[in-house]
């Protein structure tokens, strides 16, 4: 591992993209701590001592939120438009010509997504300003327009460093900036059962189960993420002149989770968002919505369930199409021994695509919605963003490292063949 890094810091070009994503995170960070204007702080951290929820938004923002800082919305309203967009995708003729448009389309759904994150950022903000009238200092349509174009802001330039990350730095901006908000956050974690333990409220076996159990779960999740069901492939011997080309035998790998941590952002983000805007609305019927969809209640773990195994069937589809891929293979003279090409074959690869899906879906389903509770229940300790924290965390790093494996080995290739 060291080797390894020591390595990529040797390359010129791959050490300024890590140095660069480093200044993007200090720069994330000193907006955590940057106020908004017009509101009384201490009657922010008073929420805190009664909503699980508002500890959930807080560990996406960085601290953000319980601070109330520029960036309190972080990149939520960017997830949720992005979910609306790729939802359309499916519905709408013109989007979906779009996605196939290559590089041009992808650049207008793109610019339609900023779009969708400044309008939602904006209607969430007037939301968040209303309903914490209590701690603007001076309640005036005036002052909630500022506060609602500065939270608006703080998510408009979040959206813009993601995007600068993913340009110049290393790894998808947007998720780095979420792992960044949630490893800023471990520090208090740790602190949080040091106090827990010399008050007396939990022992060390306790902390012993918390951390054999952390590791535990993490060694699945990376085996999880890393799994591959490998279909066999053999290409056919073509001649073209005096030379014979394919006839070599490969395989197909099609990842356990395809979808990655994508299905666990998208279902949290999506599910904080109404029930941010219901807590807020002094309405018997908003705040049945949000009782309803308490982080604790079983009616959030179920939904929170539902939609991480819908997400993950979706996303899978759309980054994973078997049609295609049995074409490419028919294509270049490849076929799956014993199946033949084209259509049976794609059938047979989405055969075997929905059985791994379902594998992949029930597992994040049960470390981002059930297992915190079954967490607490063995170890004695609340850990309430546990599974959610651990899949994000987990998966962006193994991405990113990825990464960076691929710039060393393209590296080294260059080097070989000079």
């Amino acid at each position: 591992m060291l080797q390894t890094l020591r390595s990529a810091m040797r390359i010129s070009d791959l050490r300024r993209r890590i140095i660069f994503t480093l200044w993007m995170f200090l720069i994330f960070r000193i907006g955590t701590h940057i106020p908004v204007p017009g509101i009384d702080a201490d009657q922010i951290a008073r929420l805190f001592e009664s909503g699980s929820l508002f500890g959930l938004l807080d560990l996406f923002s960085g601290g953000a939120f319980k601070a109330f800082s520029v960036f309190a919305m972080s990149i939520t309203p960017y997830i949720n438009a992005s979910i609306i967009m790729q939802l359309l995708q499916v519905v709408i003729p013109h989007f979906e010509r779009l996605a196939r448009e290559g590089v041009e389309g992808r650049k207008k759904l793109t610019q339609y997504v900023r779009y969708g994150t400044v309008v939602l950022a904006l209607i969430q903000a007037y939301g968040m300003a209303y309903g914490l009238r209590d701690a603007v200092i001076t309640f005036t349509f005036w002052n909630v327009t500022l506060i609602a174009l500065t939270l608006t802001a703080g998510t408009a330039f979040l959206m813009w460093l993601g995007e600068l990350i993913t340009e110049k730095g290393i790894g998808n901006g947007i998720s780095l900036i979420i792992f960044a908000g949630i490893v800023s956050r471990l520090p208090q974690g740790a602190a949080s059962v040091w106090t827990y333990l010399t008050a007396g409220t939990i022992n060390i076996l306790n902390v012993v189960l918390l951390a054999v159990a952390g590791l535990v779960i993490i060694a699945a999740v990376v085996w999880v993420q890393e799994g591959q069901r490998r279909i066999p492939v053999q290409y056919a011997k073509r001649v073209k002149g005096r030379r014979y080309y394919g006839g070599q035998s490969t395989h197909l790998p099609i990842r356990v989770n395809t979808a990655g941590v994508i299905p666990v952002i998208f279902s949290t983000s999506l599910l904080a968002f109404p029930v941010t805007i219901a807590q807020f609305i002094d309405h018997p019927v908003a705040q049945t919505i949000a009782g309803w969809f308490d982080f604790s209640g079983i009616a959030y773990m179920v939904s929170n369930a539902l939609l991480i195994i819908f997400f993950t069937f979706f996303y899978t589809s759309i980054q994973f199409n078997p049609v295609n891929v049995a074409n490419d293979l028919k294509k270049w003279g490849g076929f799956v021994p014993g199946i033949r090409p084209g259509r049976p074959t794609a059938d047979y690869i989405n055969r075997i695509l929905l059985r791994i899906t379902i594998v992949g879906g029930l597992f994040l389903a049960f470390i981002a919605a059930i297992m915190p509770s079954a967490f607490q229940a063995v170890t004695g300790v609340a850990v309430y963003f546990g599974g959610t924290a651990l899949i994000i965390v987990v998966g962006v790093a193994l991405e990113t490292m990825k990464q960076i494996e691929t710039h060393l080995v393209m590296r080294h290739y260059q080097g070989f063949l000079k």
